[in-house]
């Protein structure tokens, strides 16, 4: 049974989430012939506070 965990940033819509669980459950099939019904992606929502882009948060990088 094929899992990806994803880790964004939070801010992304429920339509761009729908579309990286489709694209990357796609991806699972065509590269390792798993049935879709067994793929399986989770999505984790980082604050932009919690996440650090050369020393400093992604916060106060305006991201």
């Amino acid at each position: 049974m094929p899992f990806a965990q994803i880790y964004l940033m939070e801010g992304r819509t429920e339509e761009q989430k729908r579309a990286v669980i489709e694209k990357v459950s796609a991806a699972l099939v065509e590269a390792v012939g798993a049935p879709i019904a067994n793929v399986r992606v989770w999505i984790t929502e980082v604050p932009k506070e919690n996440w650090g882009i050369a020393g400093v948060t992604a916060k106060d990088l305006g991201r």
